[in-house]
């Protein structure tokens, strides 16, 4: 019988990434989805996940930083890269990180920042 392998692939630093706006430190060299499981070890495993592009259970919506086009992955196969911010991403994705209480997506039509709401009588 055999030996599962490491879950991390070998890494030399951590890497600063964001989701939704907050900050975290994740393993280089590592898909982004083995670093959404670094983050959440319990819940990430407990995904309905397949790990091998089938099921699209990890669609994330990502960019590289400020002015970079946004572009839409799937984050068994995206390879993390320092300042990668992870915009938006799959309900299943968003399920499992839920301990470390991101902010929630921004629904379409909602109140932009600052706008003031007013009773019409």
């Amino acid at each position: 019988m055999s030996s599962p392998g490491p879950l991390m692939r070998p890494y030399q630093r951590l890497v600063r990434i964001q989701i939704r706006g907050r900050d975290f430190e994740v393993p280089d060299s590592n898909m982004v989805l083995r670093c959404l499981q670094f983050l959440a070890p319990e819940d990430i495993s407990y995904g309905r996940f397949c790990w091998n592009e089938d099921c699209q259970y990890c669609r994330v919506t990502y960019d590289l930083g400020e002015g970079t086009p946004v572009r839409k992955a799937i984050s068994c196969k995206l390879m993390v890269q320092e300042g990668m911010r992870i915009l938006d991403m799959a309900n299943e994705i968003s399920y499992c990180l839920r301990s470390l209480k991101l902010q929630p997506k921004e629904q379409p039509g909602s109140r932009e920042e600052g706008a003031t709401v007013t009773d019409e009588k």
